[in-house]
């Protein structure tokens, strides 16, 4: 029997707490790698309020700024599915993804 994480779609809350305390992961196979597997990744960094997936990219919302941060250290360089991922705190969006 395997685990199975059951997270909101949320994650276009706009106050400034959840803003701090979302990752929006760029360069994102989304052919291959679905929304449970994003949710299995960043899950060992604290607990994902929301995980949301679309075409080449997915936001994950925490429940804190403190494990969000964690995330985008813990995650720095990834390779995903043959892509080097390209993570930022939802803040961060107008950065040029790697």
């Amino acid at each position: 029997m395997s685990l199975k994480i059951q997270t909101s779609n949320v994650t276009n809350k706009n106050d400034p707490k959840s803003i701090n305390s979302r990752v929006f992961i760029g360069n994102l196979n989304t052919a291959v790698v679905k929304k449970s597997d994003v949710e299995t990744i960043f899950s060992k960094y604290g607990r994902v309020a929301g995980c949301s997936v679309h075409k080449g990219y997915a936001f994950v919302q925490y429940a804190n700024e403190r494990h969000a941060r964690a995330a985008v250290l813990g995650e720095n360089g990834r390779v995903l599915a043959g892509q080097t991922l390209g993570k930022h705190i939802s803040t961060a969006l107008l950065l040029v993804l790697s």
